[in-house]
């Protein structure tokens, strides 16, 4: 209930434009072209993209057949199920050891979400330690030591300007000597020199299949739901280097275009793990297609 509260809370932007629009849309309770017309401009405003938008689209048609739904509110149901469905019900599962690098761009808020995704680990009873990868950024390592403070975990750093596969050489042999159930390794997220940075990324996963082969590996990327389809492209990126396993979406509660869930997940075929819905530490939480979809709708 804690966690359906605050995506409700945090959706409520998305909800004030979309659920507005769609609620006076489905009121008509006319289901004819003129109804999937429009409703397909809803959903493209709110950055739900246009192939995902088809989907939806003939997906509800389908079920309101299906479901022979002649009013309003049964067809308002109908597209809570298409979105659920659409959205799946994967959730991360970690086996200690585990080893989660997260990835993205500079500014999507990658390291304020490991910091988060640390304490939510934590107060899973697992034990966490972070590595401070991005040795570039300056002040990097110095953000992530203050969520590390907060998040009550170990921090593993090194000096700025340092090799990042160092400091998680560092991190994963002092978990494999404590039995830390969970390293989360923080990355350098710099675009202008692509090549290298990506080459970067698959160094530090040679380490980590090199020094701690028998733990899980997990590798997320941090999305902005602020930068709307613009946030699909990156994970072409990034899975040059990496494959990507899961997202997190961040400032979902910062935009009125939402609908960037459904296109994050149907587009790029992988599942949303968690999202930010604001400024606590406790501000990250797992992804619930089914809340999200009440949510909005």
């Amino acid at each position: 209930m804690i966690f359906f509260a605050k995506i409700a809370e945090g959706l409520k932007k998305t909800r004030q434009v979309l659920g507005f629009n769609l609620k006076k849309l489905f009121k008509v309770g006319i289901f004819n072209d003129n109804f999937y017309e429009e409703m397909s401009d809803i959903l493209i405003s709110a950055d739900v993209g246009t192939d995902t938008t088809e989907e939806i689209i003939e997906k509800l048609k389908d079920k309101i057949k299906e479901e022979r739904a002649t009013d309003a509110d049964k067809a308002a149901e109908c597209l809570k199920q298409v979105v659920t469905e659409i959205l799946g019900d994967e959730k991360l599962s970690i086996i200690p050891p585990a080893v989660i690098t997260v990835v993205g761009v500079n500014g999507v808020g990658k390291t304020t979400s490991i910091g988060k995704l640390a304490y939510f680990l934590s107060k899973q009873n697992y034990s966490v330690v972070v590595a401070a990868g991005d040795t570039f950024r300056a002040a990097a390592a110095d953000q992530l030591d203050i969520w590390a403070d907060r998040a009550d975990v170990k921090i593993i750093k090194q000096h700025e300007g340092s090799d990042p596969a160092a400091v998680v050489f560092d991190a994963v042999n002092s978990a494999k000597s404590k039995n830390t159930d969970i390293v989360i390794v923080d990355t350098a997220g710099r675009l202008h020199n692509k090549k290298n940075l990506m080459e970067e990324l698959k160094k530090i996963n040679r380490v980590v299949d090199r020094e701690y082969p028998e733990a899980q590996k997990i590798n997320l990327l941090v999305l902005d739901a602020t930068t709307g389809q613009n946030a699909l492209s990156q994970c072409e990126i990034f899975d040059e280097a990496i494959d990507i396993d899961g997202i997190i979406l961040t400032k979902l509660d910062g935009t009125a275009k939402g609908g960037v869930v459904l296109a994050v997940v149907s587009q790029l075929g992988l599942p949303i793990y968690f999202v930010g819905v604001g400024e606590g530490i406790d501000d990250l939480i797992p992804f619930d297609a089914e809340a999200f979809a009440e949510s909005i709708l």
